[in-house]
This record gives structure tokens, sequence and C-alpha cells, in this order.
């Protein structure tokens, strides 16, 4: 398998999961803003959309969208704790809040990256919508558990801890949600997340 990915965007969270699972993969980053992949290709003929990630799967046979290439990923390990079994109310469950991931808490944290100089009125709106998403996951976490499904590190955790890990990026202050900080410094200490960051250049250490 090949990760079509950008340092420190969403894909991230696919190769967490393929580390996790130890499975072997290559990558290959792209420059989404000139639609070219590292080694020269038209990145538009292998997404048409023209983001990451993009999972090949064998020559030519390419799946996009987060949810889809995580869930993807987990399924071909059968014994990974990382997806509950399809039809349960468990899979359901993690469905629920790898949606919320992808069409909320995603989508609060876009605008800092479209506007990098944004400021005034339009950065306290954008910090106010944010935060209710945040406060989303600050409610669920509240009971106790370690992870958003529960006390089960899932793919739905992968993805939302890198989305909340932008929040040093673009300045977004976390002190008043103790337990998402607590559940983000769980996830960035997994030797997974570690050696992801790592392979993308983020930490220290040799980049992918």
């Amino acid at each position: 398998m090949k990760l079509y990915f950008k340092p420190g965007a969403c894909s991230l969270a696919s190769r967490i999961v393929l580390n996790e699972l130890n499975i072997p993969f290559t990558a290959e980053a792209v420059d989404v803003a000139e639609g070219k992949t590292e080694s020269g290709k038209n990145f538009r003929l292998i997404n048409p959309n023209g983001y990451v990630p993009v999972l090949e799967i064998s020559e030519g046979v390419h799946l996009t969208e987060n949810a889809a290439i995580l869930q993807f990923i987990a399924d071909a390990e059968p014994t990974s704790s990382l997806v509950p079994l399809n039809g349960t109310i468990e899979r359901a469950r993690l469905q629920e809040a790898l949606s919320f991931a992808g069409s909320e808490l995603h989508k609060a944290y876009s605008p800092f990256f479209r506007t990098p100089d944004m400021s005034g009125e339009l950065r306290a709106q954008s910090i106010q919508n944010a935060y209710k998403k945040i406060q989303h996951i600050e409610n669920q976490l509240a009971d106790g558990r370690e992870y958003l499904t529960g006390n089960t590190f899932s793919i739905a955790d992968a993805y939302t801890a890198v989305i909340l890990n932008w929040s040093n990026f673009i300045n977004l202050d976390l002190a008043k949600f103790q337990n998402v900080k607590d559940y983000l410094d769980r996830i960035l200490s997994r030797p997974s997340v570690v050696e992801s960051l790592r392979q993308e250049g983020l930490i220290e250490g040799n980049a992918a």
C-alpha cells in the first residue's frame, strides 16, 4: 500500500493507524497547492478532488476520504482492536465519532488554514465555533473514559487527535478543556503516533 500525504495534514491519521497495526506501506508527499506528488505525478489524476489522504491499495486502485481509508486499513487486520465488528452498535458509535471528526471538528479548524493571517472578529468567531466542537468532546470524556468510544484506542481517536493537535499551529488555547488536553497527551505519547510524527518530520528524527 502507498499513502499519499501532506506532512501534518489529516492524512497523518492514516499513517498512525498503519504504524499502529505494523502494516507495511510506502508514502509519497503531495504538494496540494501545485497538484504534484513528490515524484512529479499529476495528483489530480490520482484524486480529482486534489486533497489528501489517498491510499493506493494496488496499482490504479485508490481510496479517498479519511473515514473510508481508516476503516479499510483497520478492517484489513482481523485481530485489530481499532474497530469493532460491523453490524454492532459499537461499530455505529465509531462511525458516529468519525463523522463528527470529519464533518464538524475538521471543518471548524479549516478556516484557520484557509486564512493564515486571520484576525479580529473573524478569528474570534472561528475560535468560538471551534470551541463549541471541542466542548462536545470534552463532554464525552467527562465520564472518565480514556478514548472517544470507551477505554480502547480506535481509528476515530487517531483522526480526532490529529485535528486537535493543529491547535498548536494556530495558537488555539485548549487550557479550559482539561479532559481534551489529557486525552490528546495520552494519544500523542503512543509509540505509533510518535513514530508517525517523526516520519513526517514534525518532531526530531528522520522524515519519511
